[in-house]
């Protein structure tokens, strides 16, 4: 399947590479020059072990591919993963402004083909109909051909320094979304790994897939990422205090 995933930190690096290795065709997308370049050399800006070599693995075969053209790679993929940041504002919520960006960008640019447009950044309970809407203005924006798509969320489980191994054996995948068409087409994309074909153990069941409606999805999302936040906040306020 063809696949772009737009943001190159932690989340849509190791998503885009992993996708690439189980067969995909795959255009990650950052505004990085300098970054970009690196990552199409099969070079990760970011230390996680065992990326790199299927970052170059991918790369030879011309499965992964880097660019900064969003237009391009909107083009490109049937499915759009939206994978940046939101970093935490003084509030404890998520800022949004980055995943806004690029979901005007993605309206910007639908060229007539049925997308469906997965969100793994973190964003606030309820913003499947805000992404609907944004994409809507950005296509009214730019007299683009209106194109029929769908939202999916798909909370993602990864731990630093073993995100690789999770993404290939997973306890479940999460997907939320009301449209059975988008739905059948990530249980599509994910069937590598829900078959277990590059898991560590081949002969386990079937990785479960646990379908849910889109708000539920952001739920568990939006609620793992305040957990996180809040353990990483207070570590910090320990080791600030012992030091």
């Amino acid at each position: 399947m063809r696949v772009c995933v737009i943001g190159t930190e932690y989340v849509g690096l190791v998503t885009g590479a992993c996708l690439a290795q189980i067969g995909h065709q795959v255009i990650c997308v950052d505004h990085n020059v300098a970054k970009v370049e690196l990552m199409q050399s099969g070079q990760s800006p970011i230390f996680e072990p065992g990326l790199s070599k299927i970052m170059q693995s991918a790369v030879e075969t011309g499965h992964l591919k880097f660019t900064t053209d969003l237009g391009a790679a909107v083009a490109h993929g049937e499915i759009l993963f939206i994978a940046v940041d939101t970093p935490a504002l003084a509030t404890g919520e998520s800022d949004t402004r980055y995943v806004e960006a690029v979901v005007r960008g993605i309206g910007s640019h639908l060229n007539g083909a049925y997308k469906v447009i997965v969100n793994k950044s973190t964003v606030p309970v309820g913003s499947g109909d805000w992404v609907r809407t944004i994409v809507l203005e950005g296509v009214a924006e730019s007299s683009s051909e209106m194109t029929e798509f769908d939202v999916v969320s798909n909370a993602d489980f990864l731990r630093e320094g073993s995100a690789v191994y999770d993404t290939f054996n997973p306890d479940r995948i999460v997907l939320g979304s009301d449209s059975p068409k988008a739905i059948a087409m990530i249980k599509e994309l994910y069937a590598p790994i829900i078959e277990r074909k590059f898991a560590e153990e081949k002969s386990l069941p079937p990785v479960p897939v646990v379908v849910i409606d889109l708000t539920s999805a952001e739920m568990i999302k939006y609620s793992r990422y305040t957990t996180l936040s809040f353990l990483k906040q207070a570590w910090n306020m320990v080791l600030q205090a012992y030091w």
